[in-house]
């Protein structure tokens, strides 16, 4: 792996692991919390939520606000 690039994804050897980012209950960063293929055809995950590692968890995908009429 060279520096600056990502590894391949070994579930489908086409796509790169992706690091994201999220911010924890007391809204302090938590750096590399996923790592995501970058082919959207494969979907292959792995997170850590609450020190426990998820391998392989459906991708979901939602608003981040709702909408709210007066």
């Amino acid at each position: 792996m060279n520096q600056g690039s990502f590894p391949k994804c070994l579930k489908c050897n086409i796509g790169e692991l992706v690091p994201l980012s999220d911010f924890g209950n007391q809204g302090a960063a938590v750096h590399y919390k996923a790592w995501v293929c970058t082919n959207p055809d494969c979907g292959f995950n792995i997170k850590i939520r609450n020190g426990d590692v998820y391998i392989g968890e459906p991708i979901l995908t939602r608003s981040p606000h709702s909408i709210r009429e007066r």
